[in-house]
């Protein structure tokens, strides 16, 4: 049966009221943790699908800025080769008034460079237009990926939703009943504990001395640093692995 504590000013807590207050804080916290087990894996798989969905949109909006630049590339050529066959119209236009082999020779060069030119541009133009169907597949296999994916979390967000609705009412009271036992710890004390809390893998901060070992990590206990911890003179800790250590006794927990 837990023994009855005080409703004290924290500033005027003794250090047993304090360990009490901490522990019981943590039994209620505890039970609020295995409500959340209950969700499973599901919010794992809701942030992963989530995640996923992030990198399918932005490997699409990648894609669709890689065309857009490529169909800005092949206008650019396509200009390119209307302004080469005007060079090579006008240079033919000029061969026709030459008044010697010399100034034909140089012409018909020009005429030829413009003709290699519209050649190079349209290799290109085909190559853009390649990397373009490319890309456009790879959108459509991404976008339907994404219309499954989005499917998935849809039906992973409603499983979710519906554990969390079944224990919400049970969650809220041991939230309140959490917050009653909060408001007596000080607050130095009560973030030391949230501190301790977020840094342990199963979220104990303050466990009791089982078998001679603490109840977080299971390392062995000196005999005096017990006796310490039993006298509740003040608050001890893991030298292992930072808990507050508790003995049995401080709810009245016999063995």
């Amino acid at each position: 049966m837990a023994k009855t504590v005080s409703a004290n000013d924290p500033a005027t807590l003794s250090i047993e009221e304090k360990l009490t207050y901490l522990y019981q804080l943590q039994l209620i916290d505890s039970k609020i943790d295995k409500l959340k087990m209950l969700h499973g894996e599901l919010p794992l798989e809701v942030q992963d699908l989530e995640d996923e969905i992030t990198g399918l949109q932005t490997r699409i909006s990648n894609f669709e800025a890689d065309i857009k630049a490529l169909n800005e590339q092949i206008t650019v050529k396509k200009t390119e080769i209307l302004n080469a066959q005007a060079l090579i119209k006008k240079y033919e236009s000029q061969q026709m008034n030459v008044r010697n082999n010399r100034e034909y020779d140089a012409l018909s060069k020009e005429i030829e460079f413009q003709t290699l030119e519209i050649e190079l541009f349209e290799k290109r133009i085909r190559e853009y237009n390649a990397l373009i169907e490319n890309k456009n597949m790879v959108i459509a296999e991404s976008n339907g990926l994404l219309n499954e994916r989005n499917l998935d979390l849809d039906e992973k967000k409603g499983e979710l939703e519906e554990i969390v609705k079944e224990n919400f009412k049970e969650e809220q009271e041991l939230k309140a009943e959490a917050d009653k036992v909060a408001v007596f710890i000080d607050s130095r004390t009560l973030n030391a504990y949230y501190r301790i809390r977020n840094n342990a893998r199963n979220g104990l901060a303050v466990v009791i001395v089982e078998r001679d070992a603490c109840g977080g990590c299971f390392a062995k206990i000196p005999p005096q640093r017990q006796l310490d911890i039993k006298s509740r003179k003040k608050i001890i800790p893991c030298e292992f692995c930072g808990r507050i250590l508790v003995d049995k006794e401080i709810l009245g927990i016999q063995d």
